[in-house]
């Protein structure tokens, strides 16, 4: 069905719905895909891997960091050639690789070729989250980034709740070798579905109605306009305040954020005795109500502009419920349903802030930025993922990692106030009189 364009009140151009029926699955189903084979590594070392291939403390250390060095390695690059040349082609060979690297852990019988494979997988992934950003900044205009950006990030939480529930059942049924290859082929296929529905940018698509077609590319066009036109290299963007603030606040957002995931299903199967399976589904919990919490909060971003409004106070709440449930340890009940609060805070900004950067630097240099910030985020991802491990571990409880945990969330949130907006930025040229169907420009703010 094709949605034209319609006047407005006050004489500004609506942009119709067509691209978020056709483009949001899309994202959706791909970052999903990425993530699944990210994160059922932890599922299957619970469920034999750890004993079958005798992954010691030390080699599960050197495993996690073989993904995040190949993770943060190519990030920028990544980026720069996704809004360089082409998202929909880097996406495409990404999709290949990591899902025939994902397969093939469940053939290995050595953990040292194991951590080729995961280092592996890390590159093919690493530019699949700022490529999808920079993907959908190229089709949906600041008033629309902050949902646009949640549904795509849906795919991490929706994936984490079926994931944990399905594998564990699928390990049970098959091993965790089963597990693996069926879990990475799908990639695979989806690598040419991917190829076949999507274009890079709205002039490219045959299916958009013409007039929505012109009046995208005007409104984004009207976006850049409120931006310095000297030009700037990468390395100073990549240097400036802004980024190197968020790229500190994300790393200790990400240290929070992946040790819960990483070793969430640990902690419940210690906690409950109970199996890998029942285990699964008590551990998919927190991202059922993250995925409400995501829903909400990237329409209030959207409807309001407060972008960096719709991120800290959620961190702080995550913060607290981190520290609440280490001082309820005694009480797992009480102590789990703190959990669930932290597990969807911790959530809820990611679609807010990903189309925030986009909106602190020209067009050309957010594609770096979002790389550099995400790079970080991939470093805060392994200490989070060891040192919650490492901690577990040698002092024989949570304790010290949920303090840890809470530490990190309250400083990302703190931090969230030391970030501008750009001074040469006018309201006009950041708030263009083209509008999305069903949204209202909204108006410029101090960032904090």
């Amino acid at each position: 069905m094709t949605h034209s364009s319609t006047p407005a009140p006050g004489g500004a151009d609506v942009i119709g719905t067509q691209r978020w029926a056709r483009l949001l699955p899309i994202v959706f189903v791909t970052y999903s895909l990425a993530y699944l084979d990210r994160s059922n590594f932890s599922i299957g070392v619970a469920g034999g891997m750890k004993a079958d291939l005798d992954i010691s403390s030390g080699v599960a250390a050197l495993i996690g960091a073989a993904f995040f060095l190949g993770y943060f390695l190519f990030q920028i690059p990544g980026a720069i050639y996704a809004e360089r040349r082409s998202v929909k082609n880097l996406i495409f060979w990404s999709l290949i690789l990591w899902g025939a690297l994902a397969a093939v852990q469940g053939l290995l019988h050595s953990a040292a070729l194991l951590i080729v494979v995961r280092f592996g997988i890390g590159v093919v992934e690493a530019a699949v989250l700022p490529a999808m950003v920079i993907f959908l900044s190229h089709w949906f205009t600041k008033s629309e980034r902050g949902r646009a950006n949640t549904y795509l990030i849906l795919g991490n939480p929706v994936t984490v709740l079926w994931l944990t529930a399905v594998s564990g059942y699928l390990i049970e049924a098959t091993s965790w070798r089963g597990m693996f290859i069926l879990e990475g082929l799908p990639a695979i296929v989806w690598a040419f579905v991917f190829r076949k529905l999507v274009q890079d940018r709205p002039q490219e698509a045959d299916w958009l109605d013409k007039t929505e077609q012109r009046t995208l590319v005007r409104a984004l066009d009207a976006e850049q306009r409120g931006f310095a036109p000297e030009k700037v290299s990468y390395l100073q963007a990549l240097r400036s305040r802004n980024v190197v603030i968020l790229s500190a606040q994300y790393f200790l957002w990400s240290l929070g954020i992946y040790g819960f995931v990483f070793w969430l299903p640990s902690i419940v199967k210690n906690a409950t005795g109970q199996g890998i399976g029942a285990t699964g589904l008590i551990a998919a919990i927190p991202y059922a109500f993250a995925v409400i919490a995501m829903l909400i909060n990237g329409k209030v971003s959207d409807r309001t502009g407060r972008r960096s409004r719709c991120v800290w106070p959620w961190l702080l709440v995550a913060g607290l419920a981190f520290y609440g449930s280490y001082a309820l340890h005694g009480n797992f009940f009480a102590a789990f349903a703190l959990l669930v609060v932290a597990g969807a805070c911790m959530y809820a900004p990611y679609g807010p802030y990903f189309a925030h950067i986009p909106e602190l630097l020209p067009r050309d240099l957010a594609a770096p930025a979002i790389a550099l910030v995400n790079s970080l985020g991939a470093v805060g991802g392994f200490a989070g993922s060891y040192l919650i491990g490492w901690l577990n571990g040698s002092t024989g409880s949570t304790d010290a990692s949920f303090l840890l945990m809470s530490a990190c969330l309250l400083g990302a949130a703190g931090l969230m106030f030391l970030v501008k907006r750009p001074p040469n930025m006018s309201d006009t040229a950041t708030y263009p009189e083209v509008t999305a169907k069903g949204a209202s420009p909204a108006k410029s703010e101090a960032v904090a």
